[in-house]
């Protein structure tokens, strides 16, 4: 179902309409924003992206319209949206993830389109290189795979006594793959077991913590919109068999899950306007390199620690960019 409500920004003062101006799109410049997540889980990316357009002097309703779409995790959305865009004639398409881009670039192959965040946008074939995206798509990249070591690093630092590890990924979306093969290539180096499991709809999740039972003392998840979409499943679960886990983004630990490190992505979705912006005054994907990451966050789930026996290290604490308690 679309979201046609006013959803406030958290942390905000201001609301941002969905399809408020759907009636009237080639009245004002529009840009169609593909979201694979829920409303609820991207209300602050969203709120980051609209007021850099604001900071910009693009305020929504006066001199630029926004149409929203939602897949809410589910993949089978993406292309019926991205070619609802193609049908409404909007100027640009925002979107992340891999899925979401790959549904608008097969879409269209005119209308610009700008990826907030994506995991390895060479490997997937999003774009050509970073310094040269050609076509119409280019963004800002999320370094997915680099980072796992650091992950498995910082698991190790609360965990020592670390041996086997779990890896669960969605093994449809190419770049949450290429992080489990990386995640396993990397555990093995660190003397980790590693046992691997590879969901694709969010009936395979519960299956896949089974598999765990007996062979895992730790988790890392791998990222995509299945996997944010059903984080507190994810969360409940490995609570319930004591598994501490590491993500690539703070909403999982704002759920329950242990830690993250990533991104930061609310300056990703910034960013990511100011893209929109220079394509709206003329200048094409295909001359916009694309961007890495420049913030990252660590993020610490004390009361998840707690219930998990865990004793996180002073010094791991003293470099979390944010302690939840």
């Amino acid at each position: 179902m679309r979201r046609r409500d006013f959803i406030s920004l958290i942390g905000g003062a201001t609301a941002w309409p969905l399809g408020a101006y759907a009636q009237q799109p080639g009245k004002l410049p529009t840009i169609g924003f593909l979201g694979p997540n829920t409303p609820e889980l991207d209300s602050r990316r969203v709120g980051a992206f609209v007021q850099r357009l604001r900071e910009l002097g693009r305020i929504e309703g006066r001199n630029v319209a926004i149409e929203y779409r939602w897949a809410e995790g589910r993949t089978e959305r993406l292309s019926e949206f991205a070619a609802e865009f193609v049908r409404l004639k909007v100027d640009v398409i925002v979107t992340s993830a891999t899925p979401p881009v790959i549904a608008a670039k097969k879409a269209t192959s005119v209308i610009p389109i700008v990826f907030a965040s994506a995991g390895d946008p060479v490997g997937a074939g999003l774009v050509a290189s970073l310094a040269r995206p050609g076509g119409n798509v280019t963004g800002l990249s999320l370094q997915a795979t680099d980072l796992a070591g650091k992950r498995l690093e910082l698991l190790r630092e609360v965990v020592p006594d670390l041996r086997r590890l779990a890896v669960m990924a969605n093994a449809s979306a190419l770049p949450a793959a290429l992080e489990m093969a990386e995640v396993q290539t990397t555990g093995r180096a660190l003397d980790f077991e590693v046992v691997a499991s590879e969901i694709r709809r969010p009936e395979d999740i519960a299956p896949a913590f089974e598999s765990f039972k007996g062979r895992a003392e730790a988790l890392y998840v791998c990222n995509d919109p299945l996997v944010t979409t059903n984080r507190i499943r994810i969360n409940t679960l490995a609570l319930g068999m004591r598994l501490p886990t590491i993500y690539n983004v703070r909403e999982f630990v704002e759920a329950g899950g242990l830690m993250s490190y990533g991104p930061n992505h609310l300056d990703l979705y910034r960013r990511a306007g100011d893209y929109v912006d220079k394509i709206l005054r003329g200048e094409k994907p295909a001359d916009l390199p694309v961007e890495q990451p420049t913030k990252f966050d660590l993020i610490i789930n004390i009361v998840t620690a707690k219930a998990l026996g865990i004793t996180v290290p002073r010094m791991l604490l003293g470099r979390a960019d944010e302690v939840i308690e």
